[in-house]
């Protein structure tokens, strides 16, 4: 189950809602109080010491005996008559990943995803801006890597057992590889130490980004052992390519570190204050980003044990141990899932997939399917996200380009506020009528400021006037904008998606030349001249000019497919008010009124 209220996402939500709200904010204050109304580094090997790339079809280096001439005394201790075998690193790729093994510890030492999508967030400067609009080329940001090693903590993928009789994370296995076994590649790594041998089974299909990942452990010790299964995944992470959300400094994109445990999701930022450990069903865990996901999860369903979650600045960590007891001579086997990609819900609502089902010889109706989709956290606004999702790849689906769909999803908007916007400028108009009487209860009440109040909200409701009238299309307007900041700051679909020319080559990621949040800025001047003139010379200062100013400076870092809604926005609704201001010049009632009729239906003359 999501976790709606997770603080990355709930933060930055309050950070928009209060940009968003400032300027009625500030309407509202004067009507009140003071009326009239109106944003890849190179993988290390962890101190994993390990010979350069060796061709992915070499056989293992050097082969263990079998298990019955390697078997340790009954107490447990390290044989000594076979030597490890040497380090050596396995080159696995497919067409959306390259994965890079090491054998010494059997786990990842990257995991490079492939294609134009697959990449670390854009981080353009103001001048590299400046040049894509000359025409000029500009590097494409490193293609995403979710399996960079954390220096002298466990691989991705490896594990431990902690007990009496501990193996440590960084054996030395043996390597066997094999192409298109049961449909999948797979590479095979065994190693033994004290009283364990370790067999584990990397198997993927040629296309998607699952893996099936099984771990047999086999006590070749004479005696009983218990302990503790530990299963590592961890990223170390570069701050140039993360960045925490700020106010006036963008959305952010910081990867958590995360563990699904009795159903709900937890997730751990940088900066909490230490490492969390939850105990219970564990349903999957791993890291989890802005756009893209690592994540393992029991092929046989939740399984009883506890995660440990350590976030730092430079490094995410997910442990997931299982409680383990093995009889001598007996074998242990846990099967995993895994996900390295994208956060796509069609992907993750699909994992594990057929080819993984079958090789793991599960039954597909019965298959446990973990929430990976939880991951995309929308929170408090996921039923407008959603919504607004399905508008836009509609419109996606029929134009090819998701700043047309922004675009067309404004137009649909407008269109279904169109009744309650001429309601709007109706409203205004009756209350710039009262504005004589308004001035005279001023003056009379000059200074008695709750007197003068308590008179003007009596006037209103003598002229059956609402003074908030003119605000309601905004009031309903922000839920939109709060919304689709939300989808284009979670949802893949909009990741590294262009509008036209070479400047918003990402609708997630803010204008780097600026041009659109101040061009959003002169059209919220514009609307702000064209409508009535309720209020007195400061007032309407505060409202043309310093209200539009604060809006465009926080969009600055705010991403373009947002100042493109609101841009579109305001340039529909300058078209809008010339019009209704026209219709109304034209509908006049001899008497100079409104025609007020029209908009309550014929009720009131």
């Amino acid at each position: 189950m999501n976790d709606p209220l997770s603080p990355q996402s709930n933060d930055s939500q309050k950070r928009l809602l209060v940009a968003l709200l400032l300027s009625f904010a500030i309407t509202a204050g004067w009507m009140f109080l003071f009326p009239p109304p109106p944003a890849t580094p190179g993988a290390e090997d962890g101190g994993v010491a390990a010979a350069g790339p060796q061709d992915a079809g070499t056989q293992a280096q050097a082969a263990l005996p079998p298990s019955g001439e390697a078997s340790p005394p009954s107490t447990g201790t390290p044989t000594e008559a076979t030597p490890p075998p040497p380090a050596r690193k396995v080159d696995l790729t497919r067409k959306e990943s390259v994965y890079q093994f090491s054998s010494q510890g059997a786990g990842l030492t990257s995991a490079v995803l492939q294609g134009v999508k697959m990449r670390e967030q854009s981080s353009l400067s103001l001048a590299q801006g400046y040049q894509l609009l000359l025409g000029k080329e500009v590097p494409p940001p490193p293609q995403m890597n979710l399996a960079q090693p954390v220096p002298n903590q466990p691989l991705p993928l490896s594990i431990t057992i902690e007990g009496a009789s501990p193996l440590p994370a960084n054996v030395a296995y043996a390597v066997e590889e094999k192409t298109g076994g049961a449909g999948l590649d797979s590479v095979t790594f065994t190693g033994r130490q004290g009283p364990w041998e370790v067999v584990k089974v990397f198997q993927w299909p040629q296309e998607g980004f699952e893996m099936l990942y099984t771990i047999q452990v086999k006590n070749i010790s004479g005696q009983p052992q218990n302990g503790e299964l530990q299963v590592h995944y961890s990223r170390a992470i570069d701050p140039n390519f993360e960045h925490a959300p700020s106010f006036f400094g963008g959305v952010g994109n910081l990867s958590r570190s995360s563990c699904q445990v009795d159903d709900k999701l937890h997730n751990m930022n940088p900066g909490d204050d230490k490492p969390e450990d939850t105990k219970g069903n564990i349903a999957f865990f791993g890291i989890n980003q802005q756009y893209f996901v690592s994540a393992l999860y029991p092929l046989d369903g939740p399984r009883p044990g506890h995660c440990i979650l350590t976030a730092t600045p430079t490094a995410r960590q997910a442990t997931a141990a299982f409680p383990l007891s093995v009889a001598a001579g007996e074998t242990v086997t846990l099967r995993l899932g895994g996900y390295l990609g994208p956060k796509d819900p069609d992907l993750m609502a699909s994992v594990p997939g057929t080819e993984l089902v079958q090789a793991a010889n599960l039954n597909a109706q019965n298959t446990f399917r973990p929430a990976l989709t939880d991951t995309v956290d929308f929170g408090i606004w996921a039923v407008i996200c959603k919504l607004l999702l399905t508008i836009m790849k509609f419109f996606h689906g029929l134009t090819g380009n998701w700043g047309v769909a922004i675009i067309l999803l404004t137009v649909v908007v407008k269109m279904v506020l169109l009744p309650l916007t001429y309601r709007s400028m109706v409203s205004m108009e009756e209350v710039k009528k009262l504005q004589p009487r308004m001035e005279e209860i001023r003056k009379k009440y000059a200074d008695n400021r709750e007197q003068q109040n308590l008179e003007i909200m009596k006037l209103y409701q003598e002229a059956k006037v609402n003074p908030l009238g003119g605000c309601l299309p905004l009031l309903i307007q922000m839920p939109v904008w709060i919304a689709l900041f939300t989808a284009l700051r979670n949802s893949f679909d909009l990741y590294g998606e262009p509008f036209f020319g070479p400047i918003w080559r990402d609708l997630t990621y803010k204008d780097p030349t600026y041009l659109l949040p101040l061009a959003l800025g002169v059209s919220m001047i514009i609307t702000q001249k064209m409508q009535p003139q309720m209020m007195d010379a400061t007032q309407a200062k505060i409202m043309t000019w310093f209200v539009p100013g604060i809006f465009t400076l926080t969009l600055l870092q705010y991403p373009a497919g947002l100042s493109l809604y609101i841009f579109t926005n305001n340039i529909l609704s300058i078209a809008q008010q010339y019009g209704l201001r026209k219709w109304l010049d034209r509908n006049k009632p001899t008497g100079g009124g409104t025609p007020v009729a029209a908009t309550a239906g014929g009720k009131r003359k």
